[in-house]
């Protein structure tokens, strides 16, 4: 269960907050204090801070900064400064939003929902089919736990295939993704030429060519 810390003063609006992020799923972690989210930061794996700045015994942005140099987490002010000068100095302490009270519930819900699913999308570190195995973070591949070697480009076309596995990928798109800008200077065959290549090294059927179209990988995958 994702977990986030609410530091924020004012209790009543405390508690509101935290029921509401209890009933989207989330484990919820309320500070009242800048002391008392310090103690608390140490001792759980926060994966969201939401914070007041003007706080009782110190400045929420001090905090934010402190968190924001030690970890990714995401960092959220919710605050009632809402002069321009505020916001700036909000996002250069590191904010990845900055919201002025007072705000809606529900859209307020809506922006943490949404940083969640980035979080868990960029927390995914292994892509499943069958007997292959990406793992994206080591950038390798593994077939029936063997090690498969691969060419940069040749596991980027594999994560992508994967990633939109049962759909057509077209050649273009492929450049596009794969060699970007320089998609325009690669001949139309390097699509081919690779596909072949990776199609041989894992020795698979799972990729097959749509004529006309584009290639498709028509096996199911987990995303862990």
């Amino acid at each position: 269960m994702n977990t986030i810390m609410l530091l924020e003063d004012d209790e009543n609006l405390n508690k509101g907050i935290s029921l509401k992020l209890r009933r989207e799923g989330y484990q919820v972690i309320s500070a009242f204090t800048q002391a008392e989210a310090e103690e608390l930061w140490e001792k759980n794996d926060i994966k969201m801070v939401i914070c007041d700045i003007t706080l009782p015994d110190g400045s929420g942005l001090a905090f934010g900064k402190a968190i924001r140099d030690k970890s990714d987490a995401y960092l959220l002010y919710l605050t009632a400064l809402n002069q321009e000068i505020d916001i700036v100095n909000g996002y250069d302490s590191g904010a990845d939003d900055y919201i002025t009270k007072p705000f809606s519930v529900n859209a307020f819900v809506s922006k943490v929902n949404a940083l969640m699913r980035r979080l868990n999308e960029k927390e995914l570190t292994v892509l499943i089919s069958g007997e292959i195995k990406v793992y994206l973070k080591e950038m390798q591949v593994k077939k029936s736990d063997n090690l498969i070697l691969l060419s940069k480009k040749e596991i980027q076309l594999l994560v992508y295939l994967l990633e939109n596995a049962r759909q057509i990928v077209t050649k273009e798109s492929i450049l596009e993704k794969i060699w970007g800008m320089d998609g325009l200077f690669v001949d139309d065959n390097t699509v081919t030429v690779n596909i072949s290549r990776l199609k041989s090294k894992l020795n698979t059927d799972s990729i097959s060519n749509v004529r006309g179209l584009g290639y498709i990988w028509t096996c199911e995958v987990i995303k862990r």
